[in-house]
């Protein structure tokens, strides 16, 4: 059985193997780069469910295999849900990692802890070539801190979100520890009987 990780992030990559090495370890990974494939995918959507299936589908047509993608990111109480699908470009332009994370901070100065609460939100879709495309939610909750730590390259966000059940910034976690809680896990989590049915004739 054979599955196309839809994705250039080698760290997103690593968060899917060791998930499918739990739930499926028959199954064979593939990245985006095991075919060579250089194409970025549109991602122009109005929501984290139509930027996952845009890429979804575009990568399952380029490859010819069944293909999973995600999108997602973080939502603010406070701030009405943003940064949200904006994403990357939460101040209107391409930011970097450490911009996002001091607007975030910047945002929420002076806010009490307890009106700080988060979520973190990823949406993934499951498409199989030129048929139906399944989606699939996962969310964790937690709370934006005061100062960042750690911040992880491409996870800005990470540096500043506090999970209350263990006491740690997210940040904080090993990328073992991170993919038994993650948000992203419980997407795949939900996702796994789907992908089970109708991987059998790849």
């Amino acid at each position: 059985m054979k599955l196309l990780i839809a994705t250039h992030n080698k760290g997103k990559l690593l968060e899917y193997q060791l998930i499918f090495k739990e739930f499926l370890p028959e199954l064979a990974v593939l990245a985006l780069s095991d075919l060579n494939i250089k194409e970025k995918a549109p991602e122009d959507g109005a929501t984290f469910e139509e930027n996952a299936v845009q890429k979804a589908k575009f990568y399952s047509g380029l490859a010819n295999l069944p293909t999973l993608a995600d999108d997602g990111g973080l939502e603010i109480d406070y701030l009405n849900g943003e940064p949200g699908v904006k994403s990357r470009r939460w101040p209107g332009y391409e930011a970097s990692d450490e911009e996002l994370v001091k607007m975030a901070l910047e945002k929420l100065k002076g806010i009490p802890f307890e009106k700080r609460g988060a979520r973190l939100r990823a949406v993934a879709a499951f498409a199989l070539p030129k048929e139906k495309v399944f989606t699939f939610e996962g969310i964790l909750n937690g709370f934006i801190t005061e100062k960042p730590i750690n911040i992880i390259p491409g996870y800005p966000f990470r540096a500043i979100f506090y999970l209350p059940d263990i006491k740690k910034v997210l940040g904080e976690l090993t990328m073992e520890e991170e993919a038994v809680l993650a948000h992203r896990r419980k997407a795949v989590e939900a996702a796994i009987p789907i992908i089970k049915k109708h991987l059998t004739n790849f």
